[in-house]
């Protein structure tokens, strides 16, 4: 989407007339694009699907304090990562806490579910990636497969270019090491 399209679409969402048809708009437009931005930080097909109506259904509710000056896929993305890093807190602490489940790798938790379509490569990148500190996981994929800039990237997480591009080279060196470690 254009920045053009998206001061159109912000005009939209602010007007109560267009405000619903403008809202589904974002949502066939941003849906996918965040699907997999959430899928690679939640990693399986439901958690994403859940964490998605989240990241919609606060879209929806914050319209109104959105602030103009920032793009709306920025903001959209800011809602997808803190959202998908809060369902991940969530996780781990309900992981923490029950003692019944046993622990899985997230490489086999990936080859098991049915939506995963990578090969064992893969599922030992996303193990890899998981192991990261949100910060790290989150500008490592915002970089490495969504090719984002760090210009951008800087908007959406609120901080500076310098401290990304540490991030993603701390990121790309423990990847690195655990391929090492795993060969």
């Amino acid at each position: 989407m254009t920045k053009d399209e998206e001061l159109l679409l912000m005009e939209q969402l602010s007007d109560p007339a267009t405000q619903r048809k403008a809202f589904e708009r974002l949502v066939k437009t941003f849906s996918e694009p965040l699907y997999w931005q959430v899928r690679r930080i939640v990693l399986s097909h439901e958690d994403a699907d859940d964490v998605m109506q989240n990241v919609m259904i606060k879209a929806w509710t914050k319209l109104d304090s959105f602030q103009k000056e920032a793009r709306i896929s920025t903001w959209l993305y800011r809602i997808a990562i803190n959202e998908s890093l809060d369902f991940m807190r969530r996780k781990k602490t309900r992981q923490m806490v029950s003692t019944d489940e046993g622990e899985i790798s997230v490489a086999r938790q990936l080859m098991a579910d049915e939506y995963f379509d990578g090969d064992e490569t893969a599922a030992l990148l996303q193990e890899a990636i998981a192991q990261l500190p949100d910060v790290q996981r989150t500008v490592f994929n915002l970089r490495y497969f969504d090719d984002m800039k760090y210009s951008d990237i800087s908007q959406m997480l609120q901080t500076t270019e310098g401290a990304l591009k540490a991030s993603y080279h701390l990121a790309v060196k423990k990847i690195s090491e655990y391929f090492h470690r795993h060969d």
